[in-house]
């Protein structure tokens, strides 16, 4: 049997019908037609909760300096190699931004998680092998798209990874260990499928002038953000912290106070000051004397900075003082 206690009374309708003709009873209520709807797609990556790029920024300026003694050393020349400011965007669209033929380098970083891309512009690789070999590092003009690398050209590449590798392990130290390996190699990015197109990436681009004719290229070293999102704390820690070597820091410590002790300064004791007017001293002639107020400690001054209070004696043959306290600036 249905319960009918609920229902209005037809009485009751027709007074709801003509409040709602006559203006009496708001209708539309109900819903709020201000609000403005937002996509988000649950299953991307949100890079405003996670990497901090200050931290990448820092491991880049380690590899940097360790990457160019590397390069001097194999390519016999000055390589001027400078970083990019790290950044957050969709794979896709870094895609978008190369074109082949490139040495599209597919590595794993552990014990980091997933695999990474290092992408050798051929500008790099021939100027590269130009040096090496005696020349004056030219590069190249633009290649065919399907155009392969040669068994030397992929020498170069693989004495570059070395230094590389070498290189970008040092520079995550401070952070964490690491090892790193080359898993597969390609001329064409879109084979690299490290991350899905709508995924973020962190790239860190190096900017590469190897040579006096300006032959200018690129190395980007492309981390998927799932690789680096489970480190965000330790990487965040490492920036508030520093590099996190106790040991460097006590050892350079050290050092610089060595350094600092080593350093020559200019000393005085001065045992009194009198104040006197030029006219005075211009007529002063032999056997006048000079009176003033002793003090009852000299001034041990050092590079004009006085530093103590100290008796004057001798010590054997020697002028001697001897410190009686130390003098506190402003205290004087």
């Amino acid at each position: 049997m249905s319960d009918r206690s609920n229902l209005l009374s037809p009485e009751e309708l027709s007074a709801l019908t003509e409040g709602v003709e006559d203006g009496s009873i708001e209708v539309d209520t109900g819903f709020n037609t201000e609000v403005r709807v937002h996509k988000h797609d649950l299953a991307s990556e949100d890079s405003s909760l996670g990497v901090n790029v200050s931290s990448v920024d820092m491991i880049n300026e380690r590899f940097i300096r360790m990457f160019r003694l590397g390069l001097l050393e194999v390519l016999r020349t000055t390589p001027r190699v400078n970083p990019s400011k790290v950044q957050i965007l969709k794979f896709g669209d870094y895609l978008k931004t190369i074109k082949p033929p490139l040495a599209v380098n597919t590595i794993r970083i552990n014990p980091l998680r997933g695999f990474s891309v290092v992408i050798i512009d051929p500008t790099v690789i021939f100027s590269s092998l130009d040096s090496f070999f005696g020349g004056f590092g030219k590069g190249v003009g633009d290649l065919p798209p399907g155009r392969l690398f040669t068994a030397t050209e992929t020498r170069i590449i693989n004495i570059i990874l070395e230094v590389f590798f070498k290189s970008l392990k040092d520079a995550w130290a401070p952070v964490m260990e690491i090892d790193c390996e080359r898993v597969a190699s390609e001329i064409n990015p879109q084979f690299a499928q490290i991350a899905d197109e709508n995924d973020l990436i962190v790239l860190s681009r190096f900017e590469s002038d190897a040579t006096s004719n300006s032959a200018r290229g690129f190395m980007d070293l492309v981390y998927p953000y799932a690789t680096l999102k489970p480190l965000r704390e330790l990487l965040r820690n490492r920036v508030q912290t520093g590099d996190g070597n106790e040991d460097s820091d006590r050892e350079w410590r050290e050092e610089m106070a060595i350094a600092v002790g080593d350093a020559h300064l200019d000393v005085r004791v001065v045992m009194g000051q009198l104040k006197t007017t030029l006219h005075h001293l211009q007529n002063m002639k032999e056997g006048d004397m000079l009176y003033f107020k002793k003090p009852e400690l000299a001034q041990f001054i050092a590079q004009g900075v006085p530093s103590f209070g100290v008796n004057v004696g001798t010590q054997g043959s020697q002028v001697a003082v001897r410190i009686e306290r130390q003098i506190i600036p402003g205290q004087l």
